[in-house]
């Protein structure tokens, strides 16, 4: 009794967000996370689902890709423009890998395939919010060379100047300015910042160390703050 309490006292506060066209799915999905002690809110299209998260600030969405109205890539794209710190989780029919991909440039924190297993994707939601509530202390601003990083208002500047970063990029960077000096493996970093295990490549990881530096380092060629460790990954020093 005791228990259950405690569970509904912590769980109960935390509102997730359905955005799905099919009734069944989103009847089942309602039921189980509730029987879990989520808050649950709906939208049957994109447009609805976009409107529904920029107003209710849900703790994490449950996107379909295939949606009608707007697409589920072009909702996780626009509000991870707005709203970078909302977790998605996507969920796409099998075979969509370059959908995937594309999702997961664009900032979705997961994804499940179809069809999936409730208990799946309730682990996946578990891990999902368990990283996002334990992110590690952090500065609201971060400085280094000519380059100056705010992580409330997500803007990074260099030389005064603007810096354009996708999501992605800025939680990569995020990433490494919270564990400066520590050298991370492209491993922990997929699972960390992607949160998804059976990513492509590590080499994701190389695209956007490359696209990170272009943009801060003085010489991209000669990094001075994002380092490789040969044979291990990457390390920030700041």
């Amino acid at each position: 009794m005791v228990r259950g309490e405690h569970k509904e006292v912590v769980m109960g506060t935390t509102k997730i967000l359905i955005v799905e066209d099919e009734p069944l799915m989103v009847a089942g999905l309602r039921d189980n996370f509730e029987y879990e002690g989520f808050q649950v809110i709906t939208a049957v299209d994109g447009v609805e689902g976009l409107e529904r998260a920029l107003k209710d600030s849900p703790d994490l969405i449950v996107l379909d890709v295939m949606m009608p109205r707007m697409s589920g890539l072009e909702v996780c794209k626009q509000l991870k423009a707005k709203r970078p710190s909302i977790p998605i989780i996507m969920l796409t029919a099998r075979g969509q890998e370059v959908d995937k991909v594309v999702g997961l440039e664009l900032g979705a924190d997961d994804y499940v395939t179809k069809p999936f297993s409730i208990r799946e994707l309730l682990a996946r939601v578990k891990a999902v919010l368990r990283r996002a509530q334990t992110l590690p202390k952090e500065q609201d601003r971060y400085a280094f060379g000519d380059v100056e990083v705010d992580l409330r208002s997500y803007q990074v500047l260099r030389g005064g100047k603007p810096v354009d970063f996708s999501s992605k990029e800025f939680e990569l960077l995020k990433h490494f300015l919270c564990h400066s000096g520590e050298t991370m493996s492209r491993d922990r970093l997929l699972d960390e910042v992607w949160g998804y295990e059976n990513f492509p490549t590590t080499r994701t990881v190389d695209a956007f160390i490359v696209r990170i530096r272009q943009k801060l380092e003085p010489v991209p060629d000669q990094p001075r703050f994002f380092l490789t460790v040969h044979g291990v990954g990457y390390k920030f020093v700041g």
